[in-house]
Formats: structure tokens, C-alpha cells, sequence
């Protein structure tokens, strides 16, 4: 008997363009009470405690690698069930973006979580040349976004205040008296 061939998997673009479209159509159903919507919440509630159990079968290093994959994770943190705590989520959000900040000039750490909030230190870099504009900016809500979509549970991410990098002061003018 001949084995049946395993079913194609969505690349991740492809999963990606399905979710954007299936929030436009979730979006439409908002507003119309009636049997489509409460058909969504039972099937994403009852998809929800599939998923659940799914990781309470999973050992510690099995949960570790569905976390790890983007369209699972997404889910978990959607049924609130992510075995990962919010905050280390939202750290590892940050290291992701770090290399592309870096690329323009500027740095991006995760700094933890005040209350509700999540900290960032930011530096932002001179290397863009003219027309940068509001580059800063849009790294911050690049950084906000990413960590909000990963970590919901936190109600902001702000930057900390930067402190201005200290005078350069020569160590002769500090030692060099005037002459008399």
C-alpha cells in the first residue's frame, strides 16, 4: 500500500498574508452580532484548548521548540497559554531587531519591565546622512510593535531617558596651573 505523500506546509509569507487577510475579515465581524460570530469565538476557543493540551503533553524541551516557532508562539500568547514569561519574550523580540537598528547607526537593548511597561535603552546613531528625519521614531515604534505582538500582557514599551555622554575634559587642564 503506498504511503500517502505529507501535507504541503505554508511557508512563512504565506501564513503571514492568511493572518493580515483573516484580521480584515475578524475585523468585519466585529460589529454583526449573530451566528458567524460566535462561531469564531467557539472555534478559536476550543482551537485554544487543543493547543493547551497539545503542551501539557509536551516535555519541557518539546514546548521549548513549539514556543520558538512564530506562528505557535503567536497562538500561545493569543490563548494565553506561552510557556515563556512575557518579559524573556519580549527580550528576545528586542535581540531580533538588534542587528537591523545596528544597522543604521543606532543600538537597542532590553532594559526589563516596570510594572506593565516594558524599558528599552536606545541610542540612535549619526550615520543615516541627510533625510533621516524621524528615524528615531520609527525604530521606536518598530521596537514597540515587535514587543507588543509577542508580550500583549505589557501595556507599553518606552525607551529610557538617555543621559548625555559626560564632557571630554583634557587631563592637562585639570593638573596644569596657570603660570605666575
Amino acid at each position: 500500500m503506498a504511503e500517502a505523500a505529507a501535507p504541503a506546509r505554508l511557508a512563512d509569507p504565506d501564513v503571514e498574508a492568511r493572518l493580515a487577510r483573516l484580521d480584515e475579515l475578524l475585523e468585519g465581524l466585529e460589529p454583526v452580532p449573530g451566528p458567524a460570530t460566535e462561531t469564531v469565538r467557539l472555534l478559536t476557543e476550543v482551537y485554544g484548548e487543543a493547543l493547551a493540551r497539545v503542551l501539557d503533553h509536551a516535555d519541557g524541551q518539546l514546548a521549548e521548540r513549539l514556543a520558538d516557532d512564530e506562528l505557535l508562539g503567536h497562538l500561545m500568547v493569543l490563548h494565553d497559554i506561552h510557556p515563556e514569561p512575557a518579559e524573556r519574550r519580549a527580550a528576545r523580540a528586542v535581540e531580533r531587531l538588534r542587528p537591523a537598528v545596528q544597522e543604521r547607526g543606532g543600538d537597542v537593548e532590553w532594559a526589563g519591565v516596570e510594572g506593565q511597561v516594558g524599558r528599552v535603552r536606545m541610542t540612535s546613531g549619526g550615520g543615516c546622512g541627510s533625510g533621516c528625519g524621524d528615524g528615531a521614531s520609527q525604530v521606536t515604534d518598530a521596537v514597540r510593535e515587535a514587543v507588543l505582538a509577542v508580550a500583549p500582557e505589557l501595556t507599553a514599551v518606552e525607551p529610557l531617558p538617555t543621559t548625555p555622554a559626560p564632557a571630554f575634559v583634557p587631563l592637562t587642564t585639570l593638573t596644569h596651573r596657570g603660570a605666575r
